[in-house]
C-alpha cells in the first residue's frame, strides 16, 4: 500500500486524543496514536508530534513520567493542553494549579504573523477546559496568544507559545475540538506548514486498510453483529460485507425494550432495503432487559447490566443459531471507547454498553471486530455515504446502544439539593430568570474528568442569548453544578423534591411518548436535519402537578466529543410544553441550555 507521511499523536488519556488524529486525517495526512511510554523506536518515520490533553495536573506533577524523550526527536512537536504544560515544564517554564478556563475564550494574538495563525485575525475564539496554567516559558520560548475570560475576566497569559529555535509549540485550549472555530486550520498550519507533510491520505486509503485488517483479524472465523440500526452498527454491517462473504457474516438486531416508539420494524425495513436482510436475524429481549434493570437506580450499574444483556442475549442466540464460534462485531467508534476510560489514562466519564468489563475480556481474547473504533461520528457518517449507504439512513439522530434505559433517569429517592441558592441569586440578579438546584443528578466532564452534579432549573421569560449567558456564569462560577435546563412554563415548579423511582415498563412507555413527540415536531417543523441529536429524558422528582420531570436535549455537534445547545424554535416548544404537558405523571418540561463540557449529551 502506498506509504504517507504521518503525524503521531501522543495520547495522554485526554478526551480529545483520537480526535486530534481525526482533525489531522481531515488535512489529507495520516496520524496514529501514539502512548507516552513508548519507546523512541516507536517515532521512528513520523514527520511531526502532537501532545494532547490529559485529566492529570502537570502542576501537581502527575503523568509525569512518560517518555521526555520524545522531546528530543528531530521534528516539531505541538501541545495541547496538559502537553502545551509538559512542554512548557520541560523547556524551564512555570505551571501552576489555577486560572481555569470552561468553554469558549477569546484568544488575542502576540504574535498574529506566526506561521501557526497564517490566515487568521488577531483574534480567535478558542476552547479552553483547564485547572492547570502555564504562568511563565523558558528563555526559548515566546508567549504567541493570551486570553481573558477565565475566573474574574482576568488576563490568562501563554495561551500560546512557541520556539522557532527548538520547533515546540503549545497551546493551552483544545484546538483540535469544534468550539476553537479555526482551530482546523492551525492544526494544518502546523501539520502542513511547519512539519511539512504532502495531503496524501483519504477515507478509501482507511477503506483499505481496515477491509485488509478484518480479514487479518477475522481468519477462517466468522461475524455475529448486534445491528441497532443506527448510523453506526449500519456502516459496521456494510463494511464488514465488504470485507466477508455473506456465509460469514450474521447480524443480529434485539429489541430490547428500550427504543423508541416502533424503532424496531423500522430498522427491518432499512436492512432489508439496504440488501442486507439474508443475513440478518431478529429477537424481542424486552423482558430480558427490563428484568435485568429491576431495582437498579445508579447509572453505571444500569449501563452494566444493559452491556451484560446484551452479551447474554448475543450469547443465547448463537447457541440458537449454531454459531457459537462466531466473534462479535459492535459498532463502537472512538467517544464510547474514552468515555469509557478505555486508554490508560483516559478517565472514565461514563461506561458505555460496548465497554463493560466482560465485552472488554473477549476484546482481550481478540473475540471483538469494532471496524469503527478509530471513527468519529463524522467520519462513520463520510464512511457509509462511499459505502453507498442512502443519507437518510446515514443522518438519523443518534442513539444510544442503551437507549432509553439512559434517559429515564432512576433514584432512590435521598438526593438533596446543594445549597447554593446564593451563588446562584448573585449571579441571576438583574435578570429576568431565577435559578433553582434540583435534587437530581447528571453525569458530566470537566478538564477530561467525571463529574456527577446537579443539575440547575432556570425560569424566566428572557432572549435565548440572556439565559445561554446565565448558563455559562453559572457553570463556571457555582460549585456542585455541571447543567442548566430552562422551564418551558414562565412559573417556577414549587415543592419540587427527591422521589424514589426503578426502571418500569409505565415509565418506558411515557418516556416513550414524550421521545416520540419531540421528534415528530422537529419534523413537523422542518428542522430535524439542522440538529445533531436531540435526547429526551424523564427525571423522577416530587413536585405539584406529577412526577416526572421531562427535558429535551437538542444540541449541535460533529464528533460527539463537545457539543452545543440548540435554540429550538418557539412555537415548537410551547406546542411540546403543552403536548408533553399533557401527558398523564408529567408535571414539568425543560430544555436543556448546556454544552459539552460539562454536561454531557446524555445525562447518564
Amino acid at each position: 500500500m502506498k506509504q504517507h507521511q504521518r503525524i503521531a499523536v501522543v495520547d495522554f488519556g485526554g478526551q480529545y486524543a483520537h480526535l486530534i488524529a481525526t482533525k489531522v486525517r481531515r488535512q489529507r495526512v495520516l496520524a496514529e496514536i501514539r502512548q507516552p511510554e513508548d519507546p523512541i523506536e516507536a517515532f521512528e518515520g513520523f514527520d511531526g508530534v502532537i501532545l494532547s490533553g490529559s485529566p492529570a495536573l502537570a502542576s501537581h506533577g502527575e503523568d509525569g513520567d512518560w517518555n521526555k524523550g520524545i522531546l528530543d526527536l528531530p521534528v516539531p512537536v505541538l501541545g495541547f493542553c496538559f502537553g502545551h504544560q509538559e512542554i512548557a515544564k520541560h523547556y524551564g517554564g512555570e505551571v501552576v494549579h489555577g486560572g481555569r478556563e470552561w468553554g469558549a475564550a477569546q484568544m488575542e494574538l502576540t504574535r498574529g504573523d506566526h506561521p501557526l495563525f497564517a490566515g487568521l485575525g488577531p483574534t480567535e475564539q478558542v476552547w479552553m477546559s483547564h485547572f492547570d496554567s502555564v504562568t511563565a516559558v523558558g528563555p526559548d520560548f515566546e508567549e504567541l496568544g493570551h486570553t481573558a475570560s477565565g475566573e474574574g475576566g482576568t488576563a490568562h497569559r501563554f495561551a500560546a507559545i512557541g520556539s522557532d529555535k527548538l520547533r515546540r509549540y503549545g497551546f493551552q485550549y483544545h484546538a483540535e475540538v469544534d468550539g476553537t472555530t479555526n482551530g482546523e486550520t492551525m492544526i494544518r498550519n502546523f501539520v502542513v506548514g511547519i512539519c511539512g507533510c504532502e495531503p496524501t491520505w483519504d477515507m478509501d486509503a482507511y477503506i483499505d486498510r481496515e477491509v485488509e485488517r478484518i480479514r487479518a483479524h477475522v481468519g477462517e472465523r466468522s461475524v455475529f453483529l448486534l445491528a441497532s440500526g443506527g448510523v453506526d452498527s449500519t456502516v459496521a454491517a456494510k463494511l464488514l460485507r465488504m470485507a466477508l462473504p455473506p456465509e460469514r457474516l450474521r447480524l443480529l438486531h434485539v429489541d430490547n425494550g428500550l427504543m423508541r416508539k416502533d424503532e424496531s420494524a423500522g430498522v427491518l425495513e432499512m436492512f432489508n432495503d439496504l440488501g442486507l436482510g439474508d443475513v440478518l436475524e431478529f429477537v424481542d429481549a424486552s423482558d430480558d432487559f427490563i428484568g435485568a434493570l429491576d431495582g437498579l437506580t445508579e447509572p453505571e450499574a444500569k449501563r452494566r447490566a444493559i452491556g451484560d444483556t446484551f452479551i447474554a442475549v448475543f450469547e443465547r442466540e448463537a447457541r440458537r443459531l449454531g454459531i457459537e464460534g462466531h466473534l462479535l462485531g459492535q459498532g463502537t467508534i472512538y467517544p464510547d471507547t474514552i468515555e469509557t476510560g478505555g486508554t490508560k489514562r483516559a478517565h472514565t466519564i461514563k461506561t458505555h454498553h460496548n465497554r463493560v468489563p466482560i465485552i472488554e475480556q473477549m476484546i482481550s481474547e481478540g473475540r471483538v471486530v469494532e471496524p469503527l473504533a478509530e471513527l468519529y461520528k463524522v467520519e462513520v457518517r463520510e464512511l457509509g455515504k462511499r459505502l453507498g449507504i442512502p443519507h437518510d439512513a446515514l443522518w438519523r439522530h443518534p442513539f444510544p446502544g442503551p437507549g432509553l434505559g439512559v434517559r429515564l433517569l432512576c433514584s432512590g429517592g435521598t438526593d438533596e439539593a446543594p445549597a447554593v441558592q446564593a451563588e446562584m441569586d448573585a449571579i441571576t440578579d438583574g435578570t429576568a430568570l431565577t435559578a433553582q438546584a434540583l435534587p437530581v443528578k447528571s453525569v458530566g466532564v470537566k478538564a477530561d474528568l467525571r463529574c456527577y452534579e446537579h443539575p440547575v432549573l432556570l425560569t424566566g421569560d428572557a432572549p435565548w442569548d440572556d439565559a445561554i449567558d446565565v448558563t455559562r456564569r453559572l457553570l463556571q462560577h457555582v460549585p456542585q453544578v455541571n447543567r442548566c435546563i430552562w422551564n418551558l412554563s414562565t412559573t417556577a415548579p414549587t415543592a419540587l423534591g427527591s422521589r424514589a423511582a426503578t426502571m418500569t415498563r409505565d415509565r418506558l412507555d411515557l418516556l416513550r411518548e414524550a421521545d416520540h413527540l419531540v421528534m415528530e415536531g422537529l419534523v413537523r417543523h422542518g428542522i430535524y436535519g439542522d440538529i445533531w441529536q436531540c435526547p429526551t429524558a424523564m427525571i423522577p422528582l416530587a413536585m405539584e402537578g406529577g412526577d416526572e420531570f421531562v427535558v429535551l436535549r437538542p444540541v449541535h455537534s460533529a464528533r460527539a466529543m463537545i457539543a452545543f445547545p440548540a435554540e429550538l424554535p418557539k412555537a415548537l416548544l410551547d406546542e411540546l410544553a403543552v403536548q408533553i404537558g399533557a401527558l398523564d405523571g408529567v408535571g414539568c418540561v425543560a430544555i436543556d441550555l448546556t454544552s459539552k463540557p460539562p454536561g454531557t449529551i446524555e445525562w447518564e
